[in-house]
């Protein structure tokens, strides 16, 4: 199984860390955490799962259309969301997935009502983690010479996506997580809170 593995951090001399195989650790967008008046469904997660033409870490390469056969096989449904790619440890369902002109992008929801799902969406809305990786079998493929790049994958069986720390394509990223209007609530009253405290500790200190 072509299960993707986090790439190990080097520290750097000056502090900041790098990939391996030399890559340096690219910063990525903000994670959207939804809006007033979103009506998506609370744990709604989406992203991209894999973007095509882009050498990831191992030396692979996705071909647009390699997915196709294997979305009309298996369908959202018969392909996992799991965390870390660990089988024992699934964490929602995928509801939607797509080829587009990027890439593969998912849509799904995670289960809330159980300690792994609650425990992934939380690090996603604390942007602790963002990243999206495939696990699947390599149906056809050319090897690939020069730009990094090992082979070229042209059909591929996919039999999960994870969610995870170090994604393998460094592109592969969620892009929104969002919750119940009780999950905003919670948010909303905690900046209030910050704020309420804040303005209390200057207050205190002006009269000092």
């Amino acid at each position: 199984m072509g299960a993707r593995r986090a790439p190990a951090l080097r520290r750097r001399p000056d502090g900041r860390r790098r990939a391996a195989r030399g890559r340096r650790v690219r910063s990525v967008p903000t994670i959207r955490r939804g809006a007033p008046g979103d009506n998506r469904p609370a744990g709604f997660v989406s992203g991209y799962a894999s973007v095509f033409e882009r050498t990831d870490l191992s030396g692979d390469r996705i071909r647009a259309g390699a997915f196709a056969r294997a979305l009309r096989e298996r369908g959202p449904g018969g392909i996992r969301m799991l965390w870390q790619h660990d089988p024992a440890q699934p964490i929602g369902a995928w509801t939607k997935l797509v080829e587009d002109a990027r890439g593969l992008y998912a849509e799904g929801r995670l289960a809330l009502d159980t300690a792994q799902g609650r425990d992934a969406f939380a690090l996603l809305r604390q942007e602790a983690l963002d990243g999206l990786s495939i696990g699947f079998r390599a149906r056809h493929s050319r090897p690939l010479r020069g730009g990094g790049a090992r082979r070229l994958l042209l059909d591929i069986d996919l039999l999960e996506i994870s969610i995870v720390t170090f994604p393998m394509q460094e592109a592969a990223r969620v892009r929104e997580a969002r919750g119940d209007l009780l999950s905003r609530f919670a948010d909303a009253a905690r900046r209030i809170a910050e704020a309420t405290l804040s303005a209390s500790l200057k207050e205190t200190s002006c009269r000092r």
